[in-house]
C-alpha cells in the first residue's frame, strides 16, 4: 500500500522546487523575493514551478518536436484534471489544484502559458509586431494576472497596466537575448525580432548569423534598429509604470523592483550601442543596489 503523502507536504515541497528552480535559473527580476509578504512567497513559487518546468519542455536538452509538445499535452492533461475537480497524477499539480483553490485563481492563465510554451515549439519567427504582441498575450502577461488575483486586485485598469509591463519585460527578453535564441535548437533558431522591421532596417538573418559568430562587428544599421526596439520597449513599461504606485506596501515595493530592473537591462542594451551580442546585459550586484533605491524612492 503506497503512503499518501500529506497535502500540506506535497505544497511545501513543491513550493521549495519552484525557489530551487529559481535560484538555479539567471532572472533579471525577482522570483518570490524576500520583499513580498511571506503568504504569497508559496504560491508564487508554484506558479514559477509550474512556468519554469513547462519552458524548460519546450527550450532545454535535446528531444524531438514530438517529445516536447508531448510533455506540454501532458501538463494540459494534468490542468485538465485540475479544472474539472478530477485529482491529477502528479504531486506538482496537486500542490498547484490546492493552492489554485486556496487562493482562487483563474484556470486561463496557466493554459495561455502552455499555449505560449507549445508555439515556442513550432514557431520560430514573428512577420510583425502584432505577432510579437500575441505571443507576449501568452508568454508573459498571465504572470501578471495571476500575480494580481494574488494580490486581490485583478481590476481592469490594474491588468492593463500589468499587461504593458508584462509584454515590455518579455520584449526586454528577446532583445537582450538575441544570440542566444539565434543559438538554441540547431536548425530552427528562433528570432523574436519582427521579420518586416529587420527588412525596413536592412537587416539580414546571415547578419545576426554574423553577429553571433564574431564574424562581424555590429554596423549603424543595426543600432538603429535596436535603438528603434528600445524606445518603444520603454514607452511600454513606462505606461505600465504607474500599477508600481498604485499597488501599496511590500507589494507595490516588489513591482516598482521589477519595473526598475527592466528599466536597467534597456539603460544597459542603449549604453553598448545595441551591441548584445558581445555585452549581454545582467544584473549584478550594483544593479540591484540602484534597483533597491529607485524602487525604495518611487523613482
Amino acid at each position: 500500500m503506497t503512503n499518501a503523502l500529506h497535502p500540506n507536504t506535497i505544497y511545501n515541497a513543491h513550493a521549495h522546487q519552484g525557489l530551487s528552480l529559481a535560484s538555479s535559473h539567471y532572472e533579471n527580476f525577482p522570483v518570490a523575493s524576500i520583499f513580498l509578504p511571506r503568504h504569497l512567497r508559496v504560491p508564487i513559487s508554484l506558479i514559477y514551478c509550474f512556468a519554469r518546468q513547462a519552458d524548460d519542455f519546450a527550450d532545454e536538452g535535446n528531444l524531438t518536436i514530438e517529445a516536447r509538445l508531448g510533455l506540454l499535452n501532458a501538463f494540459r492533461d494534468e490542468l485538465d484534471l485540475l479544472h474539472g475537480y478530477i485529482k491529477p497524477q502528479s504531486h506538482l499539480f496537486v500542490a498547484l489544484g490546492a493552492m489554485i483553490s486556496a487562493e482562487k485563481l483563474p484556470y486561463e492563465p496557466f493554459y495561455d502559458l502552455l499555449d505560449a510554451f507549445s508555439q515556442d515549439v513550432t514557431k520560430t519567427r514573428y512577420a510583425n509586431y502584432d505577432e510579437v504582441l500575441d505571443y507576449c498575450k501568452r508568454s508573459a502577461n498571465p504572470i501578471g494576472r495571476l500575480l494580481l488575483h494574488l494580490y486581490k486586485q485583478p481590476n481592469v485598469q490594474n491588468i492593463k497596466h500589468s499587461d504593458n509591463i508584462c509584454t515590455a519585460l518579455q520584449i526586454i527578453n528577446f532583445l537582450q537575448d538575441i544570440a542566444i535564441d539565434f543559438k538554441k535548437n540547431a536548425g530552427k533558431q528562433r528570432i523574436y525580432l519582427c521579420q518586416d522591421e529587420m527588412a525596413a532596417f536592412g537587416i539580414t538573418e546571415y547578419q545576426i548569423e554574423d553577429f553571433v559568430d564574431n564574424i562581424k562587428t555590429i554596423d549603424a544599421n543595426w543600432q538603429q534598429f535596436m535603438s528603434f526596439n528600445l524606445r518603444r520597449v520603454n514607452a511600454l513599461l513606462f505606461a505600465g509604470k504607474p500599477l508600481g504606485r498604485i499597488l501599496t506596501g511590500r507589494i507595490g515595493f516588489e513591482m516598482r523592483m521589477i519595473i526598475a530592473g527592466g528599466e536597467r537591462i534597456i539603460s544597459k542594451i542603449t549604453a553598448v550601442n545595441g551591441d548584445i551580442f558581445n555585452h549581454r546585459p545582467t544584473l549584478n550586484y550594483a544593479d540591484w543596489i540602484f534597483v533597491f533605491f529607485k524602487a525604495l524612492f518611487k523613482l
